[in-house]
């Protein structure tokens, strides 16, 4: 699930859906959308009824800091509505934490919880102490879960998130790592230059940075591929699909942790 506004384009709002992200709208978004989210929780529940997955993000925003926010009723809504209708949902808690929220070749650590259902939380009625009571179950799930720190706890961040790099990769990436950097600069910064313009003083800006290089690094190796095609013929242009890859990885091993 995403935010809501983020459909308001058709262009974006197609793309968005064609790569099974459904939205999700809050109160800031406009009271006249909120009835919008009734066709959103029921695409869910067709999904979990072919037990499938959907991921949600239960504190609604998007805020770079390093602690677990109060969560909203959404999540506890959706899996209300699904075991009215009979649908053996199960919640898995998931902690997602960044070492960065803006260097590029981020690490990141993704932890999972205990598993819940609706036989798990002590409810009779699917009303608003429950969803305080499901509430209260998912964030004793997800604290553990969620690394806090103080964002100016510099050296507490490095030391939880840093990876020993391997001393046998250096000499032997060094030069892929150096081609990996420069090959890619022409898609990689005016896109970058571009999410500072539209997003930097939002928290918004890594995932708009991302998106764009997801849907751009294709058609620019599809590129690079057909000018060694008319360059020098033959197979050539196929090596272009292997190894541009291979050097943006050999870059990203060798980065400064």
């Amino acid at each position: 699930m995403a935010r809501g506004d983020s459909f308001k384009n058709k262009l974006i709002s197609g793309i968005l859906k064609s790569m099974n992200i459904l939205p999700v709208y809050r109160i800031s978004e406009g009271s006249e959308n909120l009835n919008n989210n009734y066709d959103t929780f029921a695409k869910c529940r067709e999904i979990f009824r072919k037990n499938g997955i959907v991921l949600i993000f239960s504190e609604g925003l998007c805020i770079n800091e390093w602690k677990l926010r109060a969560l909203k009723k959404g999540t506890a809504r959706l899996a209300f509505s699904s075991w009215e209708e009979g649908i053996e949902l199960t919640i898995l808690p998931a902690g997602i934490n960044y070492h960065s929220f803006r260097s590029f070749g981020k690490n990141v650590e993704i932890n999972f919880g205990n598993t819940f259902n609706q036989h798990d939380i002590d409810i009779e009625h699917f009303d608003g102490h429950a969803v305080k009571k499901f509430n209260e179950k998912l964030k004793d799930e997800l604290i553990p879960l969620v690394h806090h720190f103080d964002s100016k706890d510099i050296e507490g961040i490095q030391n939880k998130f840093s990876i020993k790099q391997s001393q046998f990769y250096k000499p032997i990436l060094f030069i892929p790592s150096k081609i990996g950097k420069w090959i890619h600069a022409p898609l990689y910064l005016p896109i970058q230059s571009f999410c500072k313009k539209k997003a930097g003083n939002s928290d918004h800006y890594d995932s708009v940075l991302v998106g764009l290089l997801f849907i751009l690094y294709p058609i620019f190796l599809t590129l690079i591929a057909l000018s060694f095609y008319w360059m020098f013929g033959e197979w050539y242009w196929i090596l272009i699909f292997v190894f541009m890859p291979f050097f943006a990885w050999a870059f990203v091993q060798l980065r400064d942790e």
